[in-house]
């Protein structure tokens, strides 16, 4: 386990085909997940239900994640990324045509699995081409991008609606259209000649800051996104106003990667990493005494949105800096599992502190989840000090 040498030079093709690839899974994710959601309860599907078949897609990832260092390594990232970008766009226009209910499962198991497999590979892709001085400004136009993607999917339910072929097929067009830079940098793609000598777990205790800033960042994100609106009605705004509160938010995530992950190549990572922890802790912590209507909460939801956002870049750029070849491979399959773990943790743990303080559990859970991680984080640098 070593970092990479700086002395190869830049492949904006190589860089071009993998953040493609990661705004794929941004917009396959936000486009599908209401899309699917809205088809089954139009079929009459419960919502238990419904919330069952879209948890088998995070299921799918913490089952695929652990093999594809070794998929990599025998098949080749380009390769690999074409086939989930196949399998990505003939599930979701399967998922249209599939009358049973329970073929949804396997579908559903198949579709996470392709978007599990563009996630890993995307970013051990990006990480190993990233030069190591201007990694943080790689991996923060990556995440600006993966940002857009995510805004991408509602929009486009948004302009087309939920009915009929048009939602699915420009999903499955768009899956196929980032095709196009994959094969044109599939060639400066990078390969694994031998297996990790470490495992998932192992690489968990290596590089806590960084592997459990993704399932912090999954946890705190997804249960920010779910319940933030409610949150708003809640305290007595209009849907329209809760949309806007949500929208505040997202931007956020946006416009704040890209000077974190310049900032990341000026300073030690770790402790850019325990600045954000600790800045998401206040902006969550001060939510419940702000009036929902003000301009403080609207610029504390868009600040701390975006800083823990920046705890996947920041995250992401300390396993580039800190892993290379197949452990590098193997440590990012470790941050995806965890995020994946964290978009189940989030919304259930955010839902319970709801309903134990109503509404305010909202914010209080997301400030927990934070400062459990600024107490790892923190523990672990005073251990090495």
């Amino acid at each position: 386990m070593h970092a990479p040498s700086s002395s190869r030079g830049v492949d904006i093709g190589s860089i071009a085909a993998a953040i493609a690839a990661i705004s794929i899974v941004g917009f396959g994710l936000t486009l599908s997940i209401p899309l699917l959601a809205i088809e089954l309860d139009q079929r009459g599907i419960s919502s238990t239900w419904i919330g069952v078949n879209t948890a088998f897609g995070g299921v799918a990832t913490i089952v695929t994640a652990p093999f594809l260092p070794r998929l990599v390594r025998m098949l080749g990232a380009g390769p690999l990324l074409m086939a989930a970008i196949a399998a990505a766009a003939l599930s979701l226009l399967a998922f249209k045509v599939t009358d049973s209910f329970v073929l949804w499962f396997p579908l559903r198991f198949i579709f996470g699995m392709a978007l599990c497999v563009l996630f890993v590979v995307s970013e051990f892709w990006i990480n190993a081409a990233a030069p190591p001085d201007r990694r943080g400004l790689v991996i923060g136009i990556y995440a600006t991008v993966l940002s857009a993607g995510f805004a991408a999917g509602p929009m486009v339910l948004a302009l087309v609606g939920t009915q009929g072929w048009a939602p699915y097929l420009i999903g499955a067009g768009f899956f196929l259209l980032g095709a196009i830079p994959v094969l044109l940098g599939a060639s400066g793609a990078p390969a694994i000649e031998k297996d990790s000598a470490s495992g998932v777990l192992s690489l968990m205790r290596i590089a806590p800051a960084a592997t459990l800033a993704a399932f912090i960042f999954g946890a705190v994100e997804t249960g920010l996104i779910n319940f933030l609106p409610l949150y708003g009605l809640r305290r007595g705004l209009m849907e329209g106003e809760a949309a806007i509160l949500l929208t505040v938010a997202e931007l956020g995530n946006v416009a704040l990667q890209l000077p974190l992950g310049l900032l990341s190549d000026r300073m030690d990572r770790r402790k850019l990493l325990l600045g954000c922890g600790l800045v998401g802790l206040i902006g969550s912590a001060l939510i419940p005494f702000l009036a929902i209507d003000s301009w403080a909460m609207w610029g504390t939801v868009f600040v701390t949105t975006g800083i823990v956002a920046g705890l996947y870049t920041l995250g992401l750029a300390l396993l580039g800096a800190r892993f290379d070849g197949a452990a590098l491979a193997t440590a990012n399959a470790a941050f995806v599992m965890l995020y994946s773990v964290g978009l189940i943790v989030g919304p259930t743990a955010v839902g319970v502190g709801m309903e134990v303080v109503n509404p305010d559990g909202f914010a209080w859970v997301l400030a927990a989840l934070l400062g459990f991680y600024v107490v790892v984080v923190a523990a672990q640098m005073a251990r090495e000090r």
